[in-house]
């Protein structure tokens, strides 16, 4: 059998190691990855291999030759653009058409027994047969679900937290029989798990799925990386080390020179003809490249060095990577995380701090601080992006730098010449970051349209018309001293998920177009923006009735720039209305939730005592609401999502209406007595976006005070819920009180948990084994539903160490049992 090895990725993850090497050519244990890969097919007998090369081809050409070194037969198929993982293979047809053939990748580190795999392939049939393993967070590969004999039923290309389901991840590993060729299209872009699979399941194609036992890791990031050179100097994978182990643990080539007074903790790889003089120090999980040179009174821990560097006396290197050729001189000091590319040179006493990427031929100066403040690597996260956007704590985690090196990752997604709407809520931190994002939007070749202060959905609407792409900047709900920055898409709706990885990895790369002076982006400012968003507002929503009602409210705009689409909207509305807390408040950019519901007493006050219909209270950014009936009585957000549930489809008798699935069911009793019906989404807001922009939707919310009037926008709105809540109750002649008192009582309980990251994966896994016969709902996470209508949800936090629970009964007691019940669950996969 003939193997065929994947050496094409650009790697752009592990810049700037890659700037200049292929990832298949990075050291692991002073060894090339892809070698390690092409020994383990030699164990197994695969001699005959195929290397797809496409990123700085000639450098893996000209390393491995033609295999005769390793005593294999290498021959190589050329990309002359990247054709995907399925598309790459498909250009070396020529060399596998004849029998079945293994398909590994190039840059993951394995000993899994391919000998075993191989079998499997053939004792079951197969046309594909996919390696998978376990692995404790998924998000990074392609999830696979397979039945008892081992068929696969499901793939799933990089899940979020939300559609874990199982810690069984695609490896990219596969036994093929040559008839799978016809499946791929030559000379595209074409991808297995993504294209071909999914077109051989619907065919009825036998794809079975292999669980291998053994290591395997992707070595796709810095982290995993330096874990992948611990994980074989620890023994945890069987892999040749080229030298000898002269105490345990130690491992030292060919011609190194080690003086006995240097200090040696294992385990740790020194490589061939490196020098440590005496008086150095080399702790745990240090790799030490070719012909490396560390001088007396160094400190190495944790710390890989590529072949040829220079590390001078009293250096102190700590969990960083140094490229090939660089010098690191006297007494510089380089922190956790950090990576310096090749043929550097770092300054004497120089600082670089953690988690600081320098770029290969660059010159650290003697004496320099070099803190590029990556914050979100440094609090753990994988991606910039949370629940709210890209958030952090003014001027220390979201900086000015860090706004203009965000801005530009977004404009270098976008054409040269498009245009961008920015916006910023009424506080002096939005204000400064604002003119920062404006600034590195201009100067890389972008045209901007600045709002100025608006409210959130204002923005979001200008932004749909005729932008590329939006940028809010808004104080973080509930935290004064943090704030937002928000990405909208062509629609004015969040960035989705793909829009969001692609901006990261623009960002975590950091490299950023720069328009040429003759580019440079023009800013304006338009007129009328408030004129233009209620006009629009009333010729798409239903006013009738409204006029004639003699309806009052009361309207709270909470001194934020909600109160400003008001004065306009008002009049016109024809409404006998009542507004408090009008100004802007510079100081009250946000609110607490204690400071939400004293303001929700005190509006439920004023509301009894003027008689009024109802009362209204914006967030700041006017893009939530909450509601007070007549008699004063708070209406919680989740009975609010409700109410107006009612009313609409009362009054539109058709349609579907878009609510996360965290919802009470009872929202599909209220839904069916109408006539509509629910379609359950993720608790992503793009996803409910999604369907409230499809035909036939004709509501929306999250239970949060976040409301959808499809007919004006797909996003939430408070100032069209409020509209739309307006003529509803004036045309229905019916109280909220009234509406809300035919509503059965619903009983959810919710429940957080501390998970940590690494056994989220499990976590998810225990739950739908925990299931068992049960009906299981994984749209977002997996909802468990029993046989009498309870059911419990349970949904891994993406931003943070935290698992979310939700359940539903009949009563309070019978949802809590619900939730004791998984949480132990949940807690029994973290011991």
């Amino acid at each position: 059998m003939k193997a065929v090895v994947m050496a094409g990725g650009e790697g752009t993850r592990l810049r700037p190691m890659t700037s200049t090497m292929p990832k298949p050519l990075l050291p692991v244990a002073n060894r090339p990855i892809m070698e390690h890969v092409l020994r383990l097919l030699k164990r197994h007998g695969l001699c005959e291999t195929v290397v797809t090369v496409q990123f700085l081809a000639s450098l893996v050409k000209n390393y491995f030759g033609d295999g005769e070194e390793l005593g294999m037969e290498l021959t190589y198929a050329n990309e002359e653009k990247p054709l995907g993982t399925a598309g790459s293979v498909k250009n070396a047809e020529e060399a596998l058409k004849d029998d079945a053939f293994l398909v590994i990748s190039g840059d993951a580190l394995t000993d899994f027994d391919l000998t075993e795999l191989i079998n499997f392939h053939k004792q079951n049939g197969a046309l594909v047969t996919v390696c998978l393993t376990r692995v404790p967070n998924p998000l990074e590969f392609g999830i696979t679900i397979v039945d008892e004999g081992g068929r696969v039923e499901r793939f799933l290309e990089k899940p979020t937290w939300g559609q874990v389901f199982s810690d069984t991840v695609n490896t990219g590993i596969y036994v093929m029989e040559p008839e799978v060729f016809d499946y791929v299209e030559p000379d595209v872009p074409v991808d297995w798990s993504g294209d071909v699979f999914p077109q051989l399941m619907k065919e009825g194609k036998p794809i079975y799925g292999y669980v291998a036992e053994g290591y395997w890791e992707d070595v796709g990031t810095h982290e995993s990386y330096v874990k992948a050179q611990a994980d074989v100097l620890e023994g945890k994978v069987d892999v040749e080390i080229d030298g000898f182990e002269i105490s345990p643990g130690v491992w030292v080539a060919e011609g190194a020179e080690v003086h006995q007074d240097a200090v040696l903790r294992g385990p740790l790889y020194i490589g061939d003809y490196a020098k440590v003089e005496a008086d150095a120090e080399i702790r745990e999980h240090t790799v030490v490249g070719s012909n490396v040179v560390v001088k007396s009174g160094s400190f190495l821990h944790r710390a890989v060095v590529h072949d040829n560097v220079y590390v001078g006396q009293q250096a102190n290197l700590r969990g960083c990577v140094i490229g090939k050729n660089t010098d690191v001189m006297r007494a510089a000091r380089i922190e956790d995380g950090a990576v310096i590319g090749d043929e550097c040179l770092i300054g004497e006493e120089s600082i670089v701090q953690g988690n600081v990427r320098v770029y290969p031929f660059k010159t650290i100066e003697a004496g320099a601080f070099v803190n590029t403040s990556v914050i979100w690597e440094s609090r753990g996260q994988a991606h910039l992006f949370g629940a709210r956007g890209v958030s952090g704590i003014l001027n220390v985690e979201i900086t000015p730098e860090l706004a203009v090196r965000l801005a530009g990752a977004y404009a270098t997604t976008l054409k040269k010449g498009s245009t961008v709407t920015t916006a910023r809520d009424h506080s002096r931190g939005a204000r400064a970051l604002k003119r920062a994002v404006i600034s590195a939007l201009q100067t890389s070749a972008i045209d901007v349209r600045d709002l100025e202060n608006v409210p959130l959905p204002v923005a979001r609407q200008q932004t749909a018309r005729g932008s590329a792409g939006g940028i809010m900047i808004r104080t973080s709900p509930g935290v004064p001293d943090s704030v937002d920055i928000m990405f909208f898409d062509e629609r004015g709706a969040d960035l989705s998920a793909a829009g969001q990885r692609k901006l990261d990895r623009v960002y975590a790369r950091q490299e950023y177009r720069r328009a040429f002076p003759g580019e440079i982006g023009d800013l304006s400012f338009p007129s009328s923006v408030f004129d233009s968003y209620t006009g629009s507002l009333l010729r798409a929503v239903d006013t009738s009735g409204i006029a004639e009602s003699g309806l009052k409210v009361v309207v709270d705009a909470t001194n934020g720039s909600a109160g400003l689409v008001l004065p306009s909207l008002l009049g016109r509305l024809g409404v006998d209305a009542l507004t408090i807390n009008p100004g802007l408040n510079e100081s009250r950019p946000t609110e607490t939730v204690e400071a939400r519901r004293s303001g929700l007493v005190r509006l439920g006050e004023i509301v009894a005592s003027a008689r009024a219909a109802f009362g209204v209270r914006f967030d700041p950014v006017g893009e939530r609401l909450s509601l007070v009936d007549e008699r004063g009585r708070i209406v919680e957000d989740d009975r609010a999502l409700l109410v107006m549930l009612d009313l609409v489809a009362a009054e539109r008798r058709s349609g579907r209406v878009a609510l996360p699935v965290t919802t009470t069911r009872i929202a599909e009793q209220v839904a069916a007595y109408h006539g509509t019906q629910v379609e359950w989404t993720t608790t992503a807001a793009d996803d409910l976006t999604r369907v409230a922009r499809a035909e036939g939707t004709i509501y929306g919310g999250d239970g949060r005070g976040g409301f959808i009037i499809p007919e004006f926008s797909s996003v939430f709105d408070g100032t069209a819920a409020f509209v739309r809540l307006i003529g509803l109750v004036a045309r229905t002649q019916l109280t909220l009180s009234q509406i809300d008192a035919r509503i059965p009582r619903a009983h959810v309980l919710r429940r957080d948990l501390a998970t940590p990251w690494a056994v989220k994966g499990l976590v998810m896994r225990r739950v739908v084994e925990a299931a068992g016969d049960r009906s299981v709902d994984t749209t977002d996470g997996v909802r468990v539903v029993e046989s009498d209508g309870r059911w419990v949800m349970v949904l891994p936090d993406p931003a943070e160490a935290v698992t979310h629970l939700w359940a539903e009964g009949p009563d309070d007691a019978s949802a809590q049992g619900l939730l004791d019940e998984w949480s132990a669950v949940v807690d029994s996969a973290g011991r």
